[in-house]
């Protein structure tokens, strides 16, 4: 069953910082119901990439960095913001380069996915970065990322390890291993 769009009676940023911005929205939905709503905005950001760069046909390459909302250095995947006047394809192997040291000949969109889509209205673009060379940019990290191999076979191993948690990371890497089994 479709569904109608609730109407969006007002819109307006109640808080902002450098990186975020909550908007309160009154919304009235085709029942008659109105509600009031928040959520984190985009930031000026064109959108996000996250990349699964395979160094060969087993070997993923993760970056382990330092994750502030859980004060702790993590494993994941290369991720970065599109830039103004940047398509994600371009954004994604830039970001490779940034983070891991590698570009890539060839990318694939795997997915586009949402965090929490009742509160925030981020999303991200899965690639799936294979035909690498060496080629290193500097980006904006405050310090080198390690650059980890990770057999894609051992996605379990990894979660077990604890060192893994984000929910992009999990999703893109599973995803890519279906891919590239031809499932």
């Amino acid at each position: 069953m479709s569904k109608i769009l609730p109407h969006i009676r007002s819109q307006s940023i109640i808080a902002q910082t450098r990186q975020f911005r909550i908007e309160a929205l009154e919304l009235e939905f085709s029942s008659g119901e109105s509600r009031h709503y928040e959520r984190l905005a985009r930031s000026m950001s064109m959108g996000a990439v996250l990349m699964v760069p395979m160094l060969d046909e087993n070997t993923v390459l993760l970056v382990r960095e330092y994750a502030a909302g859980l004060h702790r250095y993590e494993l994941g995947l290369p991720k970065g913001k599109v830039d103004a006047g940047e398509t994600p394809i371009a954004a994604a192997n830039r970001e490779l380069k940034e983070e891991v040291g590698y570009g890539a000949r060839k990318l694939k969109h795997l997915h586009t996915v949402s965090l929490a889509p009742a509160y925030l209205e981020h999303t991200i673009d899965i690639f799936l970065a294979e035909e690498l060379y060496p080629e290193k940019l500097f980006g904006d990290e405050p310090e080198e990322l390690e650059v980890v191999p990770w057999d894609i076979n051992r996605i379990d191993t990894l979660l077990l390890s604890g060192e893994c948690s984000e929910a992009r990371s999990i999703a893109a890497l599973y995803m890519a291993a279906a891919y590239l089994r031809g499932a």
